[in-house]
């Protein structure tokens, strides 16, 4: 069968360097014995390491093209190509409730949404590896005070051991993306619970770094009840990539304590 054309909409780049190929697929291997789910397997350059850990691999792959060249090349993997859209997937119905680890060469123009979509399951997921853009691996991967430090780099911190394990060139994909990828490893940490509400938490984070030029102050007071006490705390000085994950807990508790009063009323 022919080779699968990439496809522009989908954000294909093929990895051609199979020791590239060998290098992400043993990032899996710091979570040992359980099952694995990959992401866009595309003509299967992952998949081929993937399948050779003794472990069942599941593929889910969207391009229909794609699907064809995997059941022809890959007959053994016959029964668990999952075509389908990811962010779509229930994935508590993937591997019937238990935990899985989740990797792939991700689509670069849903790759922050595959983050998100992972943290909505991260009890499911205690381990996320594979391939993106460089830029937002930085981005996940940045502590406070970077420029790159933002929304994704704090709630996934808030659950997740981030390494950025290394980078990888243009020029080994076809086509050749106009950006550097690079490997990552996400790994659950000992956080079962935040210690605030998550949905404020959430909020607030969203909230601050949507306006990150701006001091806490001035970007938080469309959540805050008018006249407060809380914004003349010096931490409302800052701007929200000065934050750890653990002081925005913090703000997060004092927050919801100065709106208790008014949801009292």
């Amino acid at each position: 069968m022919r080779l699968v054309k990439p496809k522009k909409f989908l954000g294909q780049h093929f990895l051609k360097d199979l020791s590239i190929a060998q290098d992400i697929a043993d990032t899996v291997d710091a979570c040992p014995d359980l099952p694995i789910l990959e992401v866009g397997p595309g003509m299967g350059v992952l998949t081929q390491f993937l399948t050779r850990k003794g472990r069942t691999v599941k593929v889910v792959e969207l391009d229909y093209e794609s699907v064809a060249y995997l059941r022809e090349n890959y007959p053994a993997l016959e029964d668990n190509i999952i075509e389908d859209d990811f962010l779509k997937l229930h994935l508590e119905r993937v591997f019937d409730g238990n935990p899985f680890v989740l990797t792939g060469n991700y689509p670069y123009n849903i790759s922050s949404q595959i983050f998100f979509k992972m943290l909505d399951y991260k009890d499911l997921i205690p381990c996320c590896t594979g391939m993106i853009q460089k830029e937002v691996a930085e981005r996940i991967a940045a502590g406070p005070g970077s420029k790159t430090y933002g929304i994704l780099s704090i709630l996934i911190q808030a659950w997740y051991k981030v390494e950025y394990l290394f980078t990888v060139s243009e020029h080994v994909f076809n086509p050749p993306p106009k950006v550097k990828s690079a490997v990552i490893r996400m790994t659950r940490n000992e956080v079962t619970e935040l210690g605030c509400n998550e949905r404020m938490f959430k909020l607030i984070v969203k909230t601050t770094f949507n306006q990150r030029r701006k001091t806490l102050r001035n970007s938080i007071s469309s959540i805050l009840p008018k006249d407060n006490a809380l914004s003349a705390d010096p931490i409302f000085n800052k701007r929200p990539e000065q934050l750890s994950v653990q002081q925005f807990i913090d703000l997060t508790n004092r927050v919801e304590a100065a709106l208790a009063p008014e949801a009292k009323e």
